[in-house]
């Protein structure tokens, strides 16, 4: 496929050549300059976004555990990662979560559901996993392995490409905020 949207191929019978399907994107408009390709990729960020944030939402429900939101299913499970206490910034940083409120938010929800508990270290706040939200968190790693990982383990990429994709997409996100960054100066 040529990346003007043709095939390429000859003329349809009635002298034009037929129209292909062109590239993949939301907005042919940002995709109509110097790179294409990473129209492309933003459209798929844009779906794979949207449907990891429904299967969190859905599996975490699977568990045993309704009405969280991705953001809670997300800071859940960063809070279980090691079993140790994290503090706010902790989470935020490694989630890049820029409005702590919104984190605050997701925590009161965790705590009021008995899924984490808060603590102090000297001045520190400190939040860390209950037994019910380690459960919950067992509960999803079960499911998503024999619903999640079997089906990419059996039918998707490598365990090798995953990790590369993962490693781009991290590298990446270090464009995307330099020009956030960029973009507010102007």
């Amino acid at each position: 496929m040529v990346r003007d949207g043709t095939t390429g191929g000859a003329p349809a019978g009635n002298g034009r050549k037929p129209r292909g399907v062109g590239a993949i994107v939301s907005s042919a408009h940002l995709a109509a300059g110097a790179s294409p390709a990473l129209s492309e990729l933003e459209f798929g960020l844009i779906l794979a976004s949207h449907a990891f944030s429904r299967w969190m939402v859905r599996c975490m429900a699977a568990a045993g555990v309704p009405g969280l939101s991705a953001m809670e299913v997300l800071i859940l499970h960063s809070v279980r990662h090691r079993d140790r206490a994290k503090t706010l910034a902790d989470l935020c940083l490694v989630l890049d979560i820029q409005d702590t409120h919104v984190a605050t938010y997701a925590l009161r929800k965790l705590a009021a559901a008995g899924l984490v508990a808060t603590g102090r270290a000297g001045k520190e706040k400190l939040i860390r996993i209950t037994d019910a939200g380690r459960a919950a968190c067992d509960r999803y790693a079960e499911i998503r392995e024999r619903l999640l990982v079997r089906a990419t383990t059996s039918t998707g990429p490598a365990e090798e490409a995953l990790s590369q994709i993962g490693a781009q997409l991290r590298a990446l996100s270090g464009y995307y905020e330099q020009a956030a960054r960029a973009a507010t100066t102007l």
